[in-house]
């Protein structure tokens, strides 16, 4: 008689069981919520209050509780926690699988209810399967630039991240307790301290809370439960070998083979380091940028005024160390920049005291074309309208005739061709 999805016995591996279940979800607790936290802080490194432009999740009402204003200091903050954040999730992909096929039962387990906690317990386990799927799928296709979802993936991934999150909470809060437990019950085992006695009362309740775990009817194991853990532990280990790599410069990124940046560097000399959009694929014509054609439109309280490169050039020059770091988790290390200060160029049109500006850039379409940048961001001496990297001029990928490089802002903020700066309130 075939056996239904359903019935405990179709499912037969005995490798699951409360113990690797366990071990799984503690790994997954502590990931996801450094997932979740340094996700939350990614989209506020936008300031997406500042302005339209920045705001990617327009309808987010109350979450967006958390936003603050992004800070400038250390310079090497959104490299950090982007790169924990995108590292990390790809790491914890072989984690997360394992999980997934340790609690399948439980998806089919019927009757579909046998309390209000089991009824909660199911709703948020699927919404926990549904939501870990989506998120880490469209992270994924996020770093390796395949938009073959339907929509943005920003608040694609927003709303997904709040939703899969809520369910985190909720099973965690249902099944906290079973798994302390199992794993409390497993420490004693090793150490020999348990009672024969209360360790059978403790199975016998681990076997009723996870009953549809655990087969009525094993096949033969062909790997012990600790065996399973170390090859799930060794692909997530593969996979951070793989895939780290693309947070450093030379040999280091060559090992991110998983990366669409993990590859040779584009070109050679002091602009031989990372892009994501050429000026070709931005549509950057020579034409447009040569020395002839090219102004700077500054506009601020009292009035307009349009500069060449020459007269940027002629202007006072600083430099500044800053690497460049972007959400799809690749950053490189600190490049010498030297420009005009953003404040400089501010008080030119009105404002002594630095405020808020809106950068376009001569990209005529995409995302980020256009971004807002906050008062503290202009204000900081290292935030430069850069003419130059690594002494010597900007290439025609990393934003000639001039760019914007801010500390710890997003890549995206730091706006190449930049065409018109407008000061003021946003």
């Amino acid at each position: 008689m075939a056996r239904s999805p359903s019935s405990p016995a179709f499912w037969r591996s005995p490798v699951r069981g409360p113990w690797f279940t366990s071990v799984l979800g503690v790994v997954l607790l502590a990931g996801i919520t450094v997932l979740f936290v340094t996700g939350l802080v990614s989209y506020a490194a936008y300031n997406p209050g500042l302005s339209r432009v920045n705001d990617m999740t327009p309808d987010k009402g109350i979450l967006g509780f958390y936003l603050f204003s992004w800070p400038t200091d250390p310079a090497w903050l959104y490299r950090l926690t982007q790169g924990v954040h995108v590292t990390l999730g790809i790491t914890l992909i072989p984690v997360l699988l394992a999980k997934l096929w340790s609690v399948v039962p439980k998806l089919f387990a019927l009757p579909p209810a046998r309390s209000l906690a089991h009824a909660l317990e199911r709703v948020s386990l699927l919404l926990l399967v549904g939501g870990a799927l989506f998120e880490f799928t469209t992270g994924v296709l996020n770093v390796q630039l395949d938009y073959i979802f339907p929509g943005s993936f920003y608040p694609l991934h927003f709303y997904g991240a709040w939703v899969f999150f809520a369910a985190f909470v909720v099973h965690t809060v249902l099944k906290m307790p079973a798994a302390v437990r199992n794993l409390r019950r497993l420490r004693a085992k090793e150490e020999g301290r348990a009672k024969e006695e209360e360790r059978a009362k403790e199975e016998e309740r681990a076997k009723e809370e996870e009953g549809d775990l655990v087969s009525p009817d094993p096949a033969e194991p062909t790997v012990s439960r600790r065996g399973a853990l170390g090859f799930v532990g060794g692909a997530s280990l593969l996979l951070f070998a793989t895939t780290a790599g693309r947070s450093f410069d030379g040999v280091l990124r060559d090992t991110a083979l998983l990366a669409p940046h993990g590859g040779a560097d584009p070109g050679a000399g002091p602009g031989g380091f990372q892009i994501n959009k050429t000026a070709a694929y931005a549509g950057i014509t020579a034409q447009e940028t040569s020395d002839d054609a090219w102004r700077l439109v500054v506009v601020g309280r009292t009035g307009t005024v349009r500069l060449s490169r020459a007269d940027l050039l002629a202007m006072p020059l600083h430099s500044s160390a800053l690497p460049i770091a972007c959400v799809e988790g690749w950053s490189t290390s600190n490049q010498w920049w030297r420009g005009v200060r953003l404040r400089r160029l501010a008080s030119m049109v009105g404002y002594e005291n630095p405020s808020d500006v809106l950068v376009e850039s001569l990209q005529r379409h995409g995302a980020f074309r256009r971004a807002a940048l906050r008062a503290n961001q202009v204000a900081d001496p290292r935030s430069l309208l850069a003419l130059d990297v690594n002494g010597e001029p900007l290439t025609a990928d990393h934003g000639y005739p001039a760019r914007v490089i801010v500390p710890a802002a997003p890549g995206v903020l730091n706006t190449k061709w930049v065409a018109r700066m407008t000061f003021g309130e946003l």
